[in-house]
């Protein structure tokens, strides 16, 4: 019996070292599964509750693991559910490839029950993006997919109409394996030498590096110490930087702690290494700017640049250090370092002085998070407040990862991340850090970690408000508007879909209640009850923030709004300067 187009797909997925596909079933993507089910175990169907979801849990795998990942979605709205989490994977240079199934093909064009034009759905969130529609094409669309998706890092998508996938897959169609390439490319000897003309006639060098210095950890400090040059870095840097760094300054941003932002403002050299950082505002405009990227086409589209090099970092740093000379002094260094210790003990206020009545600091909440979460542990970050806690209050580790919707900001990824994190890794602790806000999103699957049993450890920051947002409502002089929230009791809730529930109200329970849940051997859910009023203010508080701080005080006040919120608010704002 000749195979079909679905089986050959699934041999693909397969041989490409795909070991799961997130999805929801539908009648179009019934052809698929089943061969899915045929496929004797080698490969495996993963039933989530929303499409977004099964994406966002394939994007955490491919980030983890490097690997391509696998998510489907049923025609129409099936593909619809899909995108947000695809753009994660996209702009997270995440490789994976995405079957989106389509109506059937006689039906194309004649809004037809379900109809979307995928092909133009997908085109923004997607390197590849084409439809099967014939037998004939197959397999080479899906090699040309997974080859786009592995190789640029990013998203293939395979269309294809479910009347399509049944039918004969051809003889001796073009077929072998996908090919991740990871070519060592460096500046040219000319530029490498204009960059050592430049390090050593300058006399206060700092260091800004991101996610592209993974893998080059060892390099990039060998440099550090060569310059004597603090080292910042990005929040996709945190987990290649933070740990046993003799040389780090912490993180810049709205999210940002340390000294970073000092050093970069104090240098007169910046060499950027491997980061595509956006935020234009916090960057320098007095100092040499130096950008090294691997993606040439980001040199210098965030800030000006006197050099920008093309190049794999390792490979850079390897071929430049024998043109430096070693600088002895370290004046600049030890005073950035020492800027550094005193911010990131003053970042301890309330971890030190938790207080004894709730509701509870949500930086005490992260730092005794940090202290319970194994060393090992894999961290799924959402977007908001509790990304703050965690950059400025959870430490990497040598074998801890941290994943996050950081690049295209979603809401509501940390708990399917999480999912995909722990499918990959089953033998690791697995740590979903959510907003109330992103868990209720995308709270239906809550009921995929029950169902597969999945050990994750989900820590709620629940502040009942979209936390972020009121704090951008603040910068602007604003009164808060819809942004406060009616939640459930998060714990009770997870008990009743069989999840182990824990709720925290009070300060002196906050260890006890998370070494309980990391102590369950299942899924725990922990309902951490924090201070809505808790501040996040950057390194750097500007006078237009502190104004706008000033002018929403003052109209929460004027409209009889919270007269006891503001008087919380000013002793936030007195125990964080």
């Amino acid at each position: 019996m000749a195979k079909s187009i679905a089986d050959s797909i699934v041999d693909h997925l397969i041989e490409a070292g795909v070991e799961r596909v997130y999805g929801v079933v539908g009648d179009s993507l019934n052809p698929f599964v089943d061969a899915i089910r045929r496929s004797d175990g080698k490969i495996e169907w993963v039933q989530v509750r929303h499409e977004e979801a099964g994406a966002f849990a394939a994007s955490a795998e491919a980030q983890l693991t490097g690997k391509l990942a696998c998510c489907a979605g049923s025609c129409g709205p099936g593909n619809l559910h899909l995108i947000n989490g695809l753009y994660d994977a996209q702009r997270s240079g995440a490789p994976v490839l995405a079957i989106a199934a389509h109506i059937p093909s006689g039906e194309i064009g004649t809004s037809y029950f379900q109809e979307t034009h995928p092909e133009r759905l997908f085109q923004e969130c997607s390197h590849y993006c084409e439809q099967v529609s014939n037998a004939k094409q197959m397999p080479r669309v899906l090699q040309i997919a997974m080859q786009e998706a592995l190789a640029k890092g990013g998203v293939g998508v395979l269309i294809l109409s479910g009347d399509v996938s049944e039918e004969a897959s051809p003889e001796g169609a073009l077929a072998h394996r996908s090919f991740a390439p990871n070519p060592k490319i460096r500046p040219s000897d000319a530029d490498l030498d204009r960059l050592a003309r430049m390090i050593d006639a300058a006399e206060r060098p700092m260091i800004f590096g991101g996610i592209g210095c993974a893998g080059s950890r060892d390099e990039v400090l060998a440099l550090a110490e060569t310059l004597a040059a603090p080292v910042g870095h990005s929040q996709r840097g945190k987990e290649t930087f933070q740990w046993e760094n003799p040389f780090d300054v912490g993180m810049s941003g709205l999210l940002g702690y340390g000294a970073c932002y000092d050093a970069m403002h104090e240098c007169d050299l910046l060499l950027m290494l491997g980061t595509d950082w956006p935020y234009t505002q916090f960057m320098p405009t007095e100092c040499k700017i130096v950008q090294v990227d691997i993606k040439p086409e980001r040199l210098g589209r965030r800030s000006r640049l006197d050099l920008g090099l093309w190049g794999d970092v390792g490979e850079t740093i390897r071929a430049l250090l024998p043109r430096l000379r070693r600088r002895e002094g370290r004046e600049f260094l030890d005073k950035m370092l020492a800027e550094h210790a005193k911010a990131v003990e003053k970042l301890r206020a309330y971890v030190d002085h938790p207080g004894g009545a709730g509701p509870l600091h949500p930086e005490q909440v992260a730092a005794v998070l940090d202290e319970v979460a194994p060393k090992d542990a894999i961290f799924t970050v959402d977007t908001g407040l509790c990304n703050v806690w965690v950059s400025r209050y959870v430490r990497a580790a040598r074998e801890r990862r941290l994943v996050g919707s950081f690049v295209h900001g979603s809401m509501a990824n940390a708990m399917p991340m999480a999912i995909g994190a722990q499918l990959a890794y089953p033998g690791r602790p697995v740590v979903a850090v959510c907003g109330d806000g992103g868990l209720a999103m995308l709270l239906g699957d809550l009921l995929t970690i029950a169902q597969y049993d999945l050990p994750i450890k989900l820590v709620v920051f629940d502040n009942a408000s979209l936390g972020m947002v009121r704090l951008e409502q603040q910068v602007a002089g604003l009164p808060f508007h819809g942004t406060e929230m009616k939640n459930p009791n998060f714990a009770a809730l997870a008990e009743a879909v069989g999840v182990k529930g824990v709720r925290i109200e009070r300060p002196q329970d906050v260890r006890t209640g998370l070494e309980a849940a990391f102590a369950h051997p299942g899924p725990a859910l922990v309902d951490a009850v924090t201070d809505p009023n808790a501040l996040s203010l950057p390194p750097k508080t500007t006078f237009a923030q502190a104004k706008g701080f000033a002018l929403s005080m003052a109209r929460m006040v004027l409209s009889g709004e919270g007269g006891a919120v503001v008087d919380e608010l000013k002793g936030n704002v007195r125990n964080l300067l």
